[in-house]
């Protein structure tokens, strides 16, 4: 009898498993098949081609696959692979604190390149892969201007605070709040715009609302100050590096391929304004499928005509970890950075630089997704990204991440599921 196991079958999704095949003839060829549905009904798969060994056995961790979603020895490579069925799909856990993604991993004879609905696996299993831990809560917020969720890990704290951010496509994302509330912080997943009451485009920064949403954090009597940290990718990037410029109490900021500038949205802030870089919309390109390749949208930032819509880092006082996809095709986030080192205190910022690596570096776990549909674009959008140097980026970068949350805001309490 084949038997497919995975261990531990239910598992945080930014933790690694592992994928067991017993009881094949020995040398015999097999594919290995991962799949799962999102909440919309959108089905995501990945297949690797391998002999099984000796004592007909499988096991990803050391053997290497001979071909499929991926090649060679990657453990976590039926996960770390997987891709949409339809084009286009991005993979985003939506209901976090609610349900796992259902992973069912399955084993045919042979090589399958398609699998019929009617083919029967020889063994198959199911994994959980949960974006909360246990006893992790989620509280939605509306207090005041500030709207998104809070995500408390269990006990009586108090737990150092972080403010995660996504980007441009507006609406609040939650996955990555939810695995490092996981990890012992006490996360805020902020929307800024196209979420609840809030504006549904973005036409300005206005940091009196990020610095509400950071007072709002800090005072939570589960919350340990006095300083808290903000992780924002795109768009977010370019908010959290203001807030690291502005705010005093945003004493850690990771920064995940952003810019150092305004672009196509002035920031406000009392009496203060900075002026954007104005989008050039003229300058995109499709690519041969079709989507928009916006990496010269973004001028020059290095034009004198511009020095007035540079991030003012310079008044930085705590740290920034800089996360940077060389093959990132949004922009070029790699120069941003550098621009923004150049700029700041002596010491105050760190560059992850990963060769390879598109512009929507995630937690290990979340396949490379290097076109997506967005909200408010007419075509598809090219993130950009090589598959196996992006893991490679991820699952290096999350360490970093927490290590350095950790060092800056003091030792989170990790827990298991």
């Amino acid at each position: 009898m084949v038997e497919v196991t995975v261990t531990p079958r239910s598992s945080l999704a930014d933790r690694p498993v592992q994928v067991r095949v017993r009881g094949l003839s020995p040398s015999q060829l097999v594919t290995l098949r991962a799949w799962l549905k999102d909440e919309h009904g959108e089905c995501f798969q990945s297949r690797a081609f391998f002999r099984a060994d000796g004592s007909g056995e499988v096991d990803p961790g050391s053997h290497a696959a001979l071909g499929g979603s991926y090649s060679g020895v990657w453990p976590m490579g039926l996960f770390w692979f997987l891709q949409p069925d339809t084009l286009f799909r991005r993979l985003v856990k939506r209901d976090v604190a609610g349900s796992p993604f259902l992973v069912r991993l399955e084993v045919f004879d042979g090589l399958r390149l398609g699998t019929e609905p009617q083919e029967q696996p020889l063994g198959w299993c199911e994994a959980e892969r949960w974006y909360v831990g246990p006893g992790v809560q989620r509280v939605p917020v509306r207090e005041g201007r500030v709207r998104g969720a809070l995500f408390l890990p269990p006990g009586p704290g108090p737990f150092p605070g972080v403010i995660d951010m996504f980007g441009g496509a507006g609406g609040l994302i939650e996955f990555r709040a939810g695995l490092l509330a996981s990890r012992g912080f006490a996360v805020l997943a902020l929307a800024f715009f196209a979420y609840d009451d809030l504006p549904r485009v973005l036409a300005q920064l206005d940091l009196e609302y990020f610095e509400e949403a950071a007072d709002f954090l800090l005072q939570h009597p589960k919350v340990r100050g006095p300083g808290l940290g903000v992780v924002g990718v795109s768009k977010g990037a370019e908010v959290a590096l203001a807030m690291a410029s502005f705010l005093p109490q945003v004493v850690a900021t990771v920064w995940i391929n952003g810019t150092a500038f305004l672009h196509g949205n002035p920031l406000v802030y009392k009496d203060l304004h900075i002026p954007p870089i104005p989008y050039r919309l003229e300058r995109v390109l499709l690519t041969e499928v079709g989507a928009m390749d916006n990496s010269a949208v973004f001028a020059d930032p290095r034009d004198p005509t511009y020095r007035a819509s540079a991030i003012p880092v310079e008044k930085i006082r705590g740290k920034v970890l800089f996360v940077v996809g060389e093959a990132d095709r949004s922009f070029n986030s790699k120069l941003f950075a550098q621009l923004a080192l150049e700029r700041m205190p002596p010491e105050s910022g760190r560059l992850l630089s990963y060769p390879g690596a598109g512009h929507l570096i995630e937690p290990p776990g979340s396949p490379l997704c290097s076109i997506s549909s967005i909200r408010g674009t007419p075509r598809p959008v090219a993130w950009g990204g090589e598959p196996q140097p992006h893991a490679h980026a991820q699952e290096h970068s999350w360490h970093e991440i927490v290590q350095f949350l950790e060092q800056q805001l003091g030792p989170a309490a990790a827990m298991k599921l």
